[in-house]
């Protein structure tokens, strides 16, 4: 048994891409590396220890519990190492793991809720800059980036096209949504039908990053949405 794909897919969104241990900023996917290709150093911590030696560990798990999504907890290498060492197993126990988990992740929602105060300007070119971001990823590490072209059997190519979808553009999908019902009075009526085609395709999008559906039944995103949105912010509203 190991980590399942979806498992890995949750964490890594749920967490932003960044490191759960209380109080540590780092960032764990890194595309600005220079000469050297992109890399990530995010890893994925059992709350309750996956050998009977390790840290925290649970006789009466299964495996398939060991590796689920609720016992991971996703770290930098210097937190992973500390919260393992024996030493620590006291100070890091797993009452204490699950909060710190929980209050990241929770954080993470926290900042996606702040639309609630923006006028449809200031909507509008949140909006705009989140879609942005997720085209340029998609761009520099998708499936037809020079990236993936050049390396096309590179399976670190692919891990770094995964570790975008997780840690950036399923985010940002988020904050939009949460932006729009937060502040969907601001949109015109003849503006909501491409409003709804836009949250059914997060939804659907976010469905396939965590293997519940097929890439088949994800809905496409929609153009007229990103007409209206670029229209607002260029000054056509």
């Amino acid at each position: 048994m190991s980590i399942t794909a979806k498992s890995i897919k949750i964490l890594w969104s749920a967490a932003a891409g960044h490191c759960s241990f209380r109080g540590c900023p780092q960032r764990l996917c890194f595309h600005e590396a220079g000469d050297s290709a992109p890399f990530t150093l995010g890893e994925m911590a059992h709350i309750r220890g996956d050998k009977s030696d390790a840290n925290r560990h649970d006789a009466t798990q299964t495996q398939r519990e060991r590796d689920d999504y609720i016992n991971l907890i996703l770290l930098c290498p210097t937190h992973h190492t500390l919260i393992d060492r024996k030493e620590n197993e006291a100070r890091f126990s797993v009452d204490v793991l699950h909060a710190m988990k929980s209050e990241h992740e929770s954080a993470i929602l926290a900042r996606m809720g702040g639309a609630r105060d923006l006028d449809r300007d200031n909507i509008f070119h949140q909006i705009f800059g989140l879609m942005t971001e997720n085209f340029e990823s998609w761009v520099r590490y998708g499936p037809q980036s020079e990236l993936a072209m050049s390396h096309p059997h590179d399976t670190s190519a692919y891990a770094v096209w995964l570790s975008e979808r997780l840690a950036t553009i399923v985010p940002n999908n988020r904050t939009i949504a949460e932006a729009i019902r937060a502040r969907r009075d601001v949109f015109r009526a003849e503006e909501l039908k491409d409003v709804a085609k836009f949250l059914i395709h997060v939804r659907s999008y976010e469905m396939w990053v965590a293997d519940e559906i097929e890439y088949a039944a994800v809905t496409r995103f929609p153009a007229e949405f990103e007409a209206m949105i670029r229209s607002g912010v260029d000054g056509g509203i």
